[in-house]
């Protein structure tokens, strides 16, 4: 008979579930015990400005390709409009009139134009702003786990210094909760060591492309 792994599979997922709500319920507390004052959130004034350059960057970066997309959807209709305009000169031009000869040649050069105009806009321009924009959901993601780390480490820091400094020791608890407060520490440490390095030169780049 087939073991039934249902429970097993219940039980899991309940823990995990269980553990995700209490790690939102720790991270609510510390934010609310931090806007009280009774507890001090961690600063980095480096890192702030780096998230408001970020924050600057999305912003113009954004208004930039949306102005460059609105360019190259009125390049493609004036290119249209050029069409029309040169097949009704074509269509009214009587045979015997002067310069009917030179007009198909006329058209076909400007429509060359155009084509190269566009394609050219399109890969040099409008594929760059995209590519440039796109990455911004994916770094400010970053931002914002970063964010919810480092409650988890104030929290776990506050909750570590509270035993420590409690009259009566229990050394399980400190044991149990400086090993918490390594772990978040860590994790921490890594994902904002990454983003001090990663941000500067996202902001250089900006500001070689636009800054000149």
């Amino acid at each position: 008979m087939a073991e039934n792994k249902t429970g097993p599979n219940i039980q899991a997922g309940a823990g995990f579930l269980a553990k995700r709500v209490q790690k939102s319920l720790n991270r609510a507390q510390e934010k609310v015990l931090q806007k009280l004052g009774k507890t001090m959130e961690t600063k980095d004034e480096h890192f702030e400005q780096c998230s408001q350059n970020l924050s600057k960057q999305q912003t113009d970066g954004s208004k930039l390709f949306k102005d460059v997309k609105a360019y190259y959807a009125a390049v493609k209709a004036l290119h249209e409009t050029s069409k029309r305009l040169s097949q009704t000169l074509r269509d009214i031009y009587e045979p015997d009139w002067n310069g009917v000869e030179e007009l198909s040649v006329i058209k076909d050069s400007e429509d060359l134009l155009w084509n190269d105009y566009e394609e050219k806009f399109s890969d040099q321009i409008v594929r760059t702003m995209e590519n440039y924009t796109s990455q911004f959901p994916e770094v400010k993601e970053r931002v914002a786990k970063r964010g919810r780390k480092l409650v988890d480490y104030d929290s776990a820091r506050h909750h570590l210094e509270a035993l420590q400094g409690a009259k009566k020791k229990d050394e399980a608890k400190i044991v149990k909760a400086e090993e918490e407060f390594n772990k978040v520490q860590n994790v921490f440490e890594d994902i904002n060591k990454e983003l001090r390095e990663e941000l500067p030169v996202l902001y250089q780049r900006y500001m070689s492309r636009f800054g000149g």
